[in-house]
């Protein structure tokens, strides 16, 4: 018998060692968890603090980007108050200035050499063309237009002729 209760003295003490290993390693275990949730919640805590940051900045570029548009729209609303103020002053002057008479061609220069318009010289590069309009005088190429079949006429003969091109 007392060689029993001493093996089960062995036995009880065995498994009492064991189960204080098993608790320390428990223990320590339950330490490290412990150790990672605190890290876990301060990651958490700063991440928490960065979307706050980050959304309070994009509230206030919200903010900034629509006080800009605003300011654009006034800025547009004062650009075309602006041209129609600029187009009615357009249409007072073309008013003004429609029965202003235009001038007349000017009379055929005497040296036939010229052009009548900017007084040129005709040259081997510089062409001749007789006006086929009122005037009949003798232009370069720079100062006449195309009338298609109907020749060439100079600039001052064309405007009277079509003013609308003016």
């Amino acid at each position: 018998l007392s060689q029993r209760l001493a093996s089960l003295a062995a036995t009880a003490q065995e498994e009492t060692w064991q189960s204080r290993q098993q608790l320390q390693a428990q223990r320590q275990e339950m330490a490290r968890l412990q150790e990672e949730l605190s890290r876990a919640r301060q990651d958490g805590e700063r991440w928490a603090s960065a979307l706050q940051r980050a959304q309070r900045e994009a509230l206030e570029r919200e903010a900034t980007r629509g006080a800009e548009q605003a300011r654009q729209q006034e800025l547009i609303r004062d650009m075309k108050g602006r041209l129609l103020e600029l187009l009615r002053e357009k249409d007072a002057l073309w008013q003004k200035t429609e029965g202003i008479d235009t001038p007349m061609p000017s009379p055929v220069p005497r040296d036939p050499g010229l052009c009548a318009r900017c007084h040129k010289d005709f040259r081997l590069l510089s062409r001749r063309y007789n006006c086929s309009r009122l005037c009949q005088g003798k232009v370069c190429h720079t100062c006449s237009v195309d009338m298609g079949k109907h020749g060439r006429c100079c600039l001052i003969c064309y405007q009277q002729r079509h003013p609308q091109a003016t």
